[in-house]
């Protein structure tokens, strides 16, 4: 039992990693090792002009730096590991600042370029982006390509060494780095990694696959003619490789699958039309068992005669090499959870003790001891987490978003161990911890929402997501700030709302209702009970069955990225953890949580209402209102989402416990099975399979899937939000919220270049 729920855990941990762990780095791109940097697509940049920003970028920061030129007679200022687009850029751009610069690659100058097919032709993609940094970069073959960086690196004199692989490296006290290869030992100032995703080719790990004949790229297809050939894999790679070899060779495709489901649009016809024609034969749900000289036998006993074979499976991620190296990667569970757990419990037992209600003598006069506990195992859990340790880093966390909405209820409500004094203490200016709670809230989201802003707003140049963040800050000031805590006892105390509600104290002297005027049922939990006004009343059904639904018709759950404060929070403050939203279909499968949630509310509420008429619902009335609270309105909307945003991302609460967001999710999805909906997002046929979008998206969903078969997103098939930011990362503007904009992609096929 004990270890299948660590089985469970260890799933839920893993649960934010895409397909690629992507190494820790800060703006400049700088790792948790000081001076290494890493850049390309090892930190997501997807195309070859993107990349060479990347470079471009880290080039001119390093070259600022005051210590930047410092090399002597056998040592280097930089030192570039990788010779693709973002290393040869960066190399070039500080060289061109003054330093003293040596790229080292373990392949050919630009490995993966290189090992295109012959004629490939290479966009400069996005056109609405420069080329920026000293490298050239327009439309061009990959043989001109190639040619072109040739002679820049001749005319500049950068010194690349090609054929040159890494076998260590290591900073040393002296703050020098050392890089050790097969020829040579060099000493550099700082290192720059740029060395891709796709350096080293997935095996199948079976007998006789190193044998001359099976390879792992396929380089110069047009020196296969009349052969029988072998491709093992079920990628696009794969399939474009079989379609290339088709023309001039016998074609067979193993696959383990059932069928083709990572497929671009345009290779699913291609392939179809070439089995159709019976240039190549495919070999579905089968396993190579190994490879005999000219025959190749399969786990179900088949053997299929081959002259040559081709292993396209993808590559390994250089995670093993990061890791040697001491580099952070994304989502590294480290330290001990039983420590940090402790660290928690101390924290806690030390502010029991500072509050002078434990009732134990021996801890009863003794504040400062309690606080100097407290103190103490919160700036270690702190420190350890500021040192790497994810799970201190948790447990930190938990401590603060604890005491957040632990004394949040009010005098004597509060949680353990706060109880009877936490309100009191975080109360001031007459004023109570549930004003400075809005206040600290409000704070927050407008501070974050200014960054979150900049990142895809100002940065990206997309209005949209200007306008989106704009509206998100501009409802919590108005509507969950000025109006309940100011503006509602102006209205009264000034008549504004009429005399007659102004007089009327069930109105009056009610100001916490007025959440409700944007917080719709079930979110805004007691809209139906409670004694409301009918003013409330009335507004709160119009707003929960007849506006959200509208909204839902149109915008989809857009509410939750344009409008709601839970939604603000985690599109604010839980931007910068998007990537770490739980993914794959057992995370999505975890969303039927909202559903219960969604029944609990409907019960709860439906008791609520009928109690004074049925006597018999009063007791589990109360009883699941109290539940409900208890569950719903401070654990699983406040203390653990919130917790849990550095983790797996910020749509926490929204995505797998919101019941406003399962209802308008039921509406939109309504909507869409009638074909009323007018929301969904769109792609065209430009997909480079960079997964982007699916890695920023804070639901988890696999946006690239849709984009790469050129599939309706929508309600009915995804819990899609309409924040749009999948759109706004697209490097090729595949995605759109309109079709027509969607449909006018160029046709062209666009490589995924290398790093």
């Amino acid at each position: 039992m004990l270890s299948s729920f660590r089985t469970l855990l260890q799933s839920v941990l893993d649960s934010p990693n895409g397909a690629a762990r992507r190494p820790v780095v800060d703006e400049n791109n700088e790792s948790n090792i000081q001076g290494l940097y890493i850049s390309g697509d090892l930190t997501g940049a997807p195309v070859v002009k993107l990349a060479m920003e990347q470079g471009n970028s880290v080039a001119l920061h390093i070259a600022a730096k005051s210590d930047a030129r410092s090399a002597g007679e056998d040592e280097w200022d930089l030192i570039v590991i990788g010779a693709g687009a973002s290393g040869l850029n960066a190399a070039l751009v500080a060289r061109d600042r003054g330093l003293k610069v040596i790229v080292l690659e373990k392949g050919r100058l630009a490995n993966t370029i290189e090992d295109f097919p012959e004629g490939k032709w290479i966009y400069a993609e996005p056109e609405s982006v420069a080329p920026k940094g000293k490298l050239w970069l327009d439309g061009a073959s990959k043989e001109d390509l190639i040619a072109r960086w040739r002679d820049q690196i001749e005319t500049s004199g950068l010194d690349v060494r090609t054929d040159e692989g890494v076998n260590g490296l290591e900073k040393r006290k002296d703050g020098w780095f050392h890089v050790a290869t097969a020829k040579g030992n060099y000493r550099g100032r700082r290192v720059m990694l740029a060395i891709g995703l796709r350096g080293n080719p997935r095996w199948l790990g079976v007998q006789g696959e190193d044998q001359e004949h099976v390879y792992h790229r396929l380089y110069s297809p047009k020196h296969y003619q009349n052969e029988d050939v072998l491709v093992v894999g079920g990628g696009n790679s794969a399939v474009e490789a079989a379609l290339t070899l088709a023309g001039t060779n016998r074609v067979v495709i193993s696959y383990r699958g059932a069928e083709f489901s990572r497929l671009f649009k345009d290779n699913r016809r291609k392939l179809d039309a070439a089995v159709a024609a019976g240039t190549v034969r495919l070999m579905l749900e089968s396993r190579v068992r190994r490879f005999e000289p000219g025959v190749v036998e399969f786990e179900s006993g088949e053997r299929v005669p081959y002259s040559r074979a081709f292993v396209l499976i993808g590559a390994e991620a250089p995670t093993a090499f990061l890791r040697s190296l001491g580099v952070r990667l994304e989502n590294d569970w480290t330290g001990n959870p039983l420590a940090a757990l402790a660290g928690v419990l101390a924290a806690f037992l030390g502010l029991w003790i500072l509050g002078g209600k434990s009732g134990i003598a021996a801890f009863e006069g003794q504040p400062l001891s309690g606080g100097l506990l407290a103190a103490a195992s919160f700036g270690a859990l702190c420190w350890t987490a500021y040192k790497g340790n994810r799970f201190a880093f948790l447990g930190a966390s938990f401590v603060v978003c604890y005491s957040i909405y632990g004394v949040k209820g009010g005098d004597n409500a509060e949680y353990w161990p706060y109880h009877g004094w936490g309100h009191k203490a975080v109360s001031f200016f007459n004023r109570p911890w549930s004003f400075w709670y809005t206040v600290l809230y409000t704070a927050a989201m407008t501070v974050f929402g200014a960054r979150a802003m900049k990142r895809w707003g100002f940065d990206k140049k997309d209005r949209f997501q200007i306008w989106r963040y704009v509206s998100l800050i501009g409802f919590q000031w108005i509507f969950f700030f000025l109006i309940p805590e100011f503006l509602f006892r102006w209205a009264v105390e000034y008549q504004w709302v009429g005399a007659k509600l102004a007089a009327d104290p069930n109105f009056a002297q009610n100001a916490w209702r007025s959440y409700g005027i944007v917080y719709a049922w079930p979110l805004f939990f007691y809209t139906f009970f409670g004694a409301p006004h009918q003013v409330w009343f009335v507004w709160g059904v119009l707003l929960s069955f007849v506006l959200i639904p509208v909204l839902a018709l149109f915008h989809g759950k857009r509410y939750c990225s344009w409008i709601c404060g839970c939604g603000g929070l985690a599109e604010t403050v839980g931007d910068q953890w998007r990537h770490l939203a739980p993914k794959g279909r057992t995370s999505v499968r975890w969303e039927f949580m909202n559903t219960i949630v969604l029944w609990f509310a409907v019960i709860v509420t439906l008791l609520m209402l009928g109690k004074d008429a049925v006597a018999v619902f009063r007791k589990p009335a109360e009883l699941g209102l109290n539940y409900y609270h208890l569950l719903a309105d401070v654990w699983l909307v406040g203390i653990i989402p919130v917790t849990l945003y550095p983790f797996f991302g910020g749509k926490v609460w929204c995505r797998y416990w919101c019941p406003l967001a399962k209802l308008m999710h039921i509406f939109s999805a309504a909507f869409t099975r009638f074909r009323v909906s007018r929301f969904a997002i769109h792609s065209n046929d430009k997909c480079i399979a960079c997964g982007e979008c699916s890695r920023n998206c804070q639901v988890g969903i696999n946006v690239m899937d849709f984009a790469m078969k050129q599939h309706e997103l929508n309600n009915l098939n995804t819990s899609c939000i309409g924040c749009g930011i999948c759109i706004t990362v697209c490097p090729m503007q595949v995605l759109s919220f309109t079709r027509e904009a969607a449909g006018a992609g160029s046709g062209l096929v666009t490589i995924q270049p290398a790093a």
